[in-house]
């Protein structure tokens, strides 16, 4: 007698006929998504069809403007196509980005887009592409777009300091705001030829800045007024290489020191300076070089608190800053508490606001001698120092 299935009371269809099922069920749903896929096929066609027709109707001066778009005022359409520009400070010329975008729409987007100067007065550009002619021809063209708009330009160099020169002459009384971006090169900027530049920012590509970075900050124009050079690590001896004319008319500067022994020579450098905002490794001053400078107001130091911590810093002893009115401090450590007293009371500062950072610490007894000396000073202490 055959052994007998244990599982013989599951009445079940034959093995070939569930295939069959399964075949025909998978072809039915096969059917279904490709029905699916047309529909949206047919849908996002009908939706660029409906964008090509209102293109084409604002693109069509005898269409009785039919069009929302083309009914728009110009103020109107001016308004939102600055809200079309990317959010980035300097933009790269691109076709598919605005405010190129915009003038290949339709004919009176690019009459409007292109009659708006505030749409091209932010540019980004690069002296290394391989086809420069040909770049330069769109540069070119989009500088011309901004009209007499004040410019501000980020320029990634790398010593075409020529081919630079050609392109921008005509714009150098326009050119307000300038980022330079330095790659290895030797060729430096003649920086005073940006005769109408207010404001310049420094970045370099690697950590030993270019052969041409320090040449390019000996040669300010006399227009310059605000300093950012936090990219580069300036000692006192690289501090000394820039002649004191061209940083006289500073007035506020960003800036990243090796060693607090730079200090007073930048302001021996800068007398109309105003606001400073130093950044590096604050090592003690070797050089006592006592400086009273008039006219620093606001001092804002950042340092590295495992170079500082303990340590006296001997700032506050050589520079006496007769109207002082804000103090921060960041990333020092133990703040010097008897050095600052007496700089407060040799300098007597108008000083405001002394603000105490994280990791820069003041005990509240010191605190309560800063405001016996200052009635009205206001002190901010971050909670977690």
């Amino acid at each position: 007698m055959p052994a007998s299935n244990s599982y013989s009371w599951i009445d079940s269809p034959p093995l070939s006929a569930t295939i069959s099922e399964l075949e025909d069920s998978i072809m039915h749903e096969d059917s279904n998504l490709e029905i699916l896929r047309n529909d949206v096929t047919h849908l996002q066609h009908q939706t660029v069809q409906e964008n090509v027709d209102i293109v084409l109707q604002s693109n069509t001066l005898d269409t009785g403007f039919s069009s929302p778009i083309w009914r728009l005022p110009t103020e109107i359409l001016a308004e939102i196509f600055k809200y079309c520009l990317p959010d980035d400070e300097h933009l790269a010329p691109a076709s598919k980005l605005a405010p190129i975008l915009l003038t290949t729409v339709c004919r009176r987007w690019r009459e409007v887009s292109v009659g708006l100067p505030m749409l091209w007065c932010r540019l980004q550009l690069e002296d290394d592409d391989d086809n420069w002619q040909k770049s330069a021809v769109g540069y070119d063209s989009w500088l011309q777009r901004s009209d007499e708009c004040p410019l501000s330009l980020r320029i990634e160099y790398s010593g075409n300091w020529s081919k630079l020169r050609e392109l921008l002459q005509p714009y150098m009384p326009q050119i307000s705001t300038l980022t330079l971006d330095f790659l290895p090169c030797v060729n430096p900027v003649i920086m005073e030829e940006f005769c109408a530049l207010k404001e310049l920012t420094i970045y370099q590509r690697y950590f030993y800045p270019a052969q041409a970075v320090y040449p390019s900050l000996s040669n300010f124009p006399v227009s310059l007024r605000r300093l950012n050079v936090t990219d580069l690590f300036l000692d006192r001896e690289e501090v000394g290489f820039f002649t004191d004319f061209a940083w006289a008319h500073i007035t506020h500067l960003e800036i990243n020191v090796n060693g607090l022994d730079a200090f007073p020579h930048i302001l021996r450098m800068c007398p109309n300076l105003s606001f400073v905002t130093m950044h590096g490794m604050f090592y003690p001053i070797e050089i006592a070089e006592p400086i009273t400078h008039p006219n620093l107001q606001s001092l804002h130091m950042f340092g590295d608190v495992f170079w500082n911590l303990g340590l006296d810093i001997g700032l506050f002893n050589v520079i006496t800053l007769p109207n002082l009115r804000i103090v921060e401090a960041s990333h020092m450590g133990p703040w010097p508490h008897e050095e600052f007293k007496a700089f407060l009371m040799r300098s007597k500062c108008p000083l405001e606001k002394l603000i105490f950072g994280i990791a820069s610490f003041a005990t509240a007894r010191q605190q309560a001698e800063y405001a016996t000396l200052i009635p009205s000073l206001e002190i901010i202490a971050d909670p977690d120092s």
